[in-house]
């Protein structure tokens, strides 16, 4: 099965009704038939974003509990890798969750991502490989 790489951003709006891209995140994720892969920071960000709503908060963690995510792990040895790519990035600067998400498309090869936020047009696979924005 076919892997998109899915950034906060989108997860975010989907469980955000009041959020400008509530309406195209949920279509592209309602029809994707793809398996959607991200990692415990961009969930962590993600119900950050949604403290504001408990309700919300907990209608993520369920939808995760009932498949609508796969968790790709970040493990004490990709540190070093996380560190150089956020010092790489520093002028945007790059945050942990995409530092980790970079990671997993270097370690998988998924170039596939749902992302809201312009900096995945900048940032590199390997330092060489783009992204390909499958929700712009």
């Amino acid at each position: 099965m076919k892997q998109i790489l899915v950034d906060s951003g989108p997860l975010i709006a989907l469980f955000d009704r009041s959020d400008a891209h509530h309406e195209r995140s949920r279509s592209f994720l309602r029809d994707n038939p793809s398996r959607l892969v991200t990692t415990l920071a961009s969930v962590t960000e993600v119900l950050h974003l949604l403290n504001f709503s408990a309700a919300a908060q907990a209608d993520f963690l369920h939808w995760i509990s009932l498949g609508g995510l796969q968790l790709a792990s970040i493990d004490p040895p990709d540190f070093p890798r996380l560190e150089a790519l956020v010092q790489k990035y520093s002028d945007l600067p790059m945050d942990f969750a995409d530092a980790c998400l970079v990671l997993i498309a270097e370690r998988t090869g998924i170039r596939d991502i749902a992302t809201i936020d312009r900096d995945f047009s900048i940032y590199r696979i390997h330092g060489r490989s783009r992204f390909n924005v499958v929700l712009k």
